[in-house]
Parts: C-alpha cells; structure tokens; sequence
C-alpha cells in the first residue's frame, strides 16, 4: 500500500465532457442568438438604459429619459422600441 493516501484529491473535479466546457471560441453554440436589432442584441442593446445611446440619454434625463416623453418611446413597451422589438427583434434560432 503507498502511503501517500488520497493526497490527489481535487485535483480532477472535472469529468464532463470537454465540449460542455464554455470558452471564448465555443460560448455562443447550440444557443439561440438574438437579432442585431432586438433589444439584447448588437445594435438594440445600444438602446437599452445600459447601452452606450440608451445610457447617455439617461444621463442628459428630462424627456430623454426612459420615463420621459420621447425615451420612453425608445423601450421595448413603447411605441418606437416596440415596434423595432416586433418587426427585428428575437432570435436568430441556433447557431451550431
């Protein structure tokens, strides 16, 4: 017998398959994308209180404002927002 014990424990606590391991190269696959226009996606999440266009006017507030007159056109409940998320937005289906 060694009298080493179980001094390896730990050391291989992934058993899984190596492809259900996420990595930069393989992220987006076997998931459903959403469309450049939808509001998670490239150019709609720019829009987004988060996003670079959506965070700025924001900022500025007033009617800009995601609650104010014209921003609140912008989300995906108002008229604008909504329409853009109806006709462009959802998902691609599965990339693989």
């Amino acid at each position: 017998m060694s009298s080493h014990g179980s001094s390896n424990t730990g050391s291989k606590t992934a058993t899984g398959m190596s492809s259900q391991v996420k990595t930069p190269a393989t992220a987006g696959i076997g998931e459903d994308k959403p469309k450049a226009f939808d509001a998670q996606g490239s150019i709609g999440k720019q829009f987004t209180e988060d996003g670079a266009l959506g965070g700025t006017a924001q900022k500025i507030g007033g009617p800009l404002d995601k609650e104010g007159m014209v921003g609140k056109q912008f989300t995906t409940e108002g008229s604008i927002g909504g329409s853009v998320q109806s006709a462009l937005g959802g998902q691609k289906g599965r990339s693989n």
